[in-house]
């Protein structure tokens, strides 16, 4: 039977129901906000999957006929899940991730179809909230509910869930989730805003979540409230792990002291075999053996994560000897590349990134078919993580939605630096190349991306640098850690990452381990971050800290200048026959804007020039009284054509081809005659009247 809760979410109508659509899966729910609908299922198998993690996916999909669309190219039909897709898979998964429990391994999938759009709520929030109560009111075990907001700040004004159009004014997009106590997600970019506005931000998001936690109880309670799974993990023998423990504790300790990652790791081993060989090796049984080897992993794994929390709530030293607030050492160089049109590496402990820039044109836009329209991109900040990076093998090709996602989070991070295509006609193409990773590869794109735009030349607003911060409590006790580990990012309990210039913050994202965390340890965190983000630019500006003054000689140039636009059809020609001559003449790359902004591009200024010379011979105007040698192109009884100048022809009229008397055209002229011509008159339509005879001597009269 269907069931319907509404609410007032932020100012708008929200409604959420369930029992009428897909009811196989475990849970399922629509939610809508005027004409805006997503459909979320969740399916968790009842079988184990032998996994030693969670193995969740979540898949966001966007239907182009939510919009009255049918999809691009050739088949005509979604494909593969776009960027920005990708992105809202991870958005949703994050705050969710948490909220199941300790060692459930049971393959659970969740579906969120964008089925109606129209761009006045963001879809991605419906989606998420969706998720949340989808999992609430089915059986499947969660600690939730869990709720998302869209958090912008318009004239100074917070604002929850903007529309697309509002968002283009706002200087604040976050995405926060979290749960009654605390939040546990956050996604977004800013205009340089302070610590304090990023608090204010997060706090009023969290107010809003408020009547979403009682919408998805109200709900649960309409449906009958169904019984979650039995499910408790499964208990390691008491004596195994005393006896385990007691062999290894020394030795892990010992392991976590080793600054170098590699042979930290590498000493972990040592000591996991060597407990792996005296307590596992000797068992008869095959399935008992199986069984103690995989808890052998469980306890490893627990005890370097109470080895190393302990250390530092305990004595204030981290695994690498650190202090809460260190910076590991910081080492930067540019100019290594010399075809690049800028370059940059950039080392923060055994973190190193290098950071490529490329210049292209108008052509090398990137176009998105997305939901709402064609996207074009002039900015892009590709990511790429390689396994030798850590140490390993693995497959090559293609990007991973954790690629794709640090990518993104880079990306924006230097959007708010990026001049403006007027000031600066170029579309700019930065790629991070992780080359070593042991924590915030993502932040280390960020400091390398920075130095190859200045290194390039490109005339950035600001420099920016990020840094990872994370966190570790027991609930009583906590710390804040500035410039984590791999190792702190796996063991701890927060990984916020904060990205900005001296003057604000331009890129935020947290995510937790916990369901939760208190805005006290959030504004320590962000005035910690500043800290950090400060000194990290200083070691940058050591290296580079202005633009280059002039871009690489092997960019193409851009030079840019405004034409008519009736004029824009004459450039291009019949079916692009004109604009295609010049580029093949001259070998430049042509783009012009509908207002008439022509851009010029080559690495040869001969060229260009050239290029622009044909282009002012094509829209120049005949200019009453100026001479021109013309070519005749059409005889009429009545006169001549003569084309003045490429495309512009004039009328040369039978009287005057000369002083005296010419009884035919062709007694004088013949088509393909080239002569000497001058603008008589030019009318409001544009028609232009020659003379011949004005440039020729009277005859003398006797």
């Amino acid at each position: 039977m269907k069931q319907t809760v509404t609410t007032s979410f932020a100012g708008k109508e929200i409604s959420i129901e369930t029992g009428l659509m897909a009811k196989q899966a475990n849970g399922t729910v629509m939610v809508r906000c005027g004409d805006n609908a997503v459909l979320v299922s969740v399916v968790s198998s009842k079988r184990e999957s032998g996994l030693d993690f969670f193995p969740l996916t979540v898949e966001y999909v966007e239907k182009f006929y939510a919009t009255g669309k049918i999809p691009g190219g050739y088949f005509k039909r979604e494909g593969r899940p776009s960027t920005l897709q990708i992105l809202t898979c991870r958005l949703i998964d994050r705050p969710l991730r948490p909220l199941f429990p300790e060692g459930y391994n049971f393959e659970t999938q969740i579906v969120a179809t964008v089925v109606s759009a129209d761009g006045t709520f963001p879809v991605e929030v419906l989606a998420s909230i969706g998720a949340s109560t989808a999992l609430h009111i089915s059986d499947i075990p969660f600690d939730g509910p869990n709720a998302t907001i869209h958090v912008a700040r318009i004239d100074g004004k917070m604002v929850g869930n903007p529309s697309v159009e509002d968002l283009e004014n706002s200087d604040i997009s976050l995405i926060v989730s979290g749960t009654r106590r605390g939040i546990s997600m956050v996604e977004g970019e800013s205009g340089f805003i302070s610590e304090t506005d990023a608090l204010e931000a997060l706090k009023f998001g969290h107010e809003q979540l408020g009547v979403i936690f009682d919408a998805q109880d109200e709900l649960r309670e309409k449906v009958g409230s169904v019984p979650k799974r039995e499910f408790a993990p499964r208990q390691i023998n008491t004596d195994f792990k005393s006896q385990v423990e007691e062999f290894l504790s020394p030795k892990i300790k010992e392991a976590l002291g080793i600054k170098d990652k590699l042979k930290r790791y590498s000493a972990v081993d040592v000591a996991k075999a060597e407990a792996q060989a005296k307590f596992v090796d000797t068992i008869e049984s095959s399935e008992q053996k199986a069984l103690c080897a995989k808890d052998l992993g469980a306890i490893v794994g627990s005890l370097k994560y109470d080895l190393a929390r302990n250390l530092v709530l305990d004595t204030g030293v981290r695994i690498d000897g650190r202090s809460s607030k260190d910076i590991r050492q910081v080492t930067c160089e540019v100019e290594l590349l010399p075809r690049a049109h800028g370059s940059a590496l950039f080392t923060r402990g055994e973190t190193q990134v290098l950071g490529t820039v490329t210049l292209g044109t108008g052509s090398d836009e990137q176009y998105i078919d997305a939901l709402y329209g064609t996207i074009k991109k002039s900015f892009m900040l590709h990511y790429n993580f390689p396994p030798f990076c850590v140490g390993e093998t693995g497959r090559m090709g293609g990007q991973s939605r954790r690629e794709i996602g640090h990518g993104f989070l880079a990306e924006r991070s230097l959007e708010a630096v990026m001049p403006s295509q007027e000031d600066f006609p170029y579309v700019t193409r930065i790629v991070g190349e992780v080359l070593e990773s042991n924590g915030s590869s993502s932040m280390g794109t960020v400091c390398a991306g920075t130095m190859a735009l200045l290194d390039a030349g490109v005339p950035i607003k600001g420099n920016v640098a990020g840094i990872a911060m994370g966190l570790i409590t027991d609930g009583d006790r906590y710390a804040v850690l500035s410039d984590i580990l791999g190792d702190e990012d796996h063991l701890g309990d927060m990984d916020f990452k904060v990205a900005g210039t001296r003057e604000g913050i331009t890129a935020l994202q947290m995510d937790m381990k916990v369901d939760s965390i208190s805005f006290d340890v959030i504004e320590e965190a962000l005035e910690q971050a500043r800290e950090g983000r400060n000194h990290i630019l200083t070691k940058m500006e050591e290296v580079i800290s202005t633009p280059r003054g002039e871009i690489s000689k092997y960019a193409p140039k851009i030079i840019t200048f405004k034409v008519k636009t009736e004029k824009i059809k004459d450039i291009i020609g019949a079916g692009g026959k004109v604009i295609k001559g010049i580029v093949e003449q001259t070998g430049v790359k042509i783009n012009i804007d509908d207002d008439g902004t022509v851009h010029v591009a080559s690495s040869d200024p001969k060229a260009s020039e050239k290029a622009i010379q044909i282009i002012n011979d094509i829209i120049a105007e005949a200019e009453v009284g100026a001479t021109y040698k013309g070519k005749v192109v059409k005889i009429t009884d009545f006169g001549a054509f003569v084309e003045v100048l490429p495309n512009t022809s004039g009328l040369l009229h039978i009287s005057e081809i000369a002083h005296e008397r010419v009884r035919s055209v062709t007694d004088v002229l013949a088509e393909g005659d080239e002569i000497d011509v001058k603008v008589l008159d030019v009318d409001r339509a544009g028609r232009i009247k020659l003379s011949r005879k004005a440039l020729l001597d009277k005859p003398e009269t006797h």
